[in-house]
């Protein structure tokens, strides 16, 4: 996607570890329209699939997430990290771990939230090494409904996440690749 790649270039800087930080427009402060272009292009790119909900995961996924969905008017969920005192109902949740904060958490979904024989697309702002998607896969197949794509806002390619997610089967359609943030510098995969 060309204009999130010039938002990259323009306001988005790689710091050593393999960092990028994008925090301009995408994990703290949000440019409305990027993520109502990204929402249209998500849409776009799985047309070709029926779509019951959208599952992201809390937090810099929720707003590309629910622009998709308004995109395809079908529901949003997240997961989230942390569990509410209001959650008292029963869920699914797994483990997964964050290469950026260097944590793992307990994701949940209440089960009232993640019907049975639905075909989820789930979304979310990275992939590095996959653990959060493969994490909401885990929870769509735990509730009895089909992953039907991950897609994904920024990919780090030469991170495990890419490869861990196809040999797992699922479809994989990431808005822009990076190739490599070597010595801080960004450059992309060829389309």
């Amino acid at each position: 996607m060309e204009l999130l790649k010039q938002y990259i270039i323009k306001e988005g800087f790689a710091l050593p570890g393999n960092v990028l930080k994008v925090d301009s427009f995408l994990n703290h402060q949000i440019d409305p329209r990027l993520c109502v272009s990204m929402g249209k292009e998500f849409a776009a790119r799985f047309s070709d699939v029926k779509i019951d909900r959208v599952l992201t995961i809390e937090a810099s996924g929720i707003a590309i997430g629910l622009m998709a969905a308004l995109e395809m008017n079908i529901p949003l969920v997240f997961a989230r990290k942390k569990k509410s005192v209001l959650m008292t109902e029963e869920a699914y949740s797994t483990d997964v771990f964050s290469y950026t904060k260097k944590e793992t958490s307990n994701i949940s979904v209440l089960k009232k939230f993640m019907p049975q024989d639905e075909r989820v697309l789930i979304i979310d702002d990275f992939l590095a090494n996959g653990d959060a998607a493969l994490g909401m896969a885990r929870i769509v197949e735990a509730a009895g409904s089909e992953v039907v794509g991950i897609g994904i806002v920024i990919e780090k390619s030469f991170q495990a996440g890419h490869k861990r997610i196809r040999d797992a089967g699922y479809r994989l359609e990431s808005l822009a690749r990076i190739k490599s943030l070597e010595n801080c510098t960004i450059t992309f995969m060829e389309d």
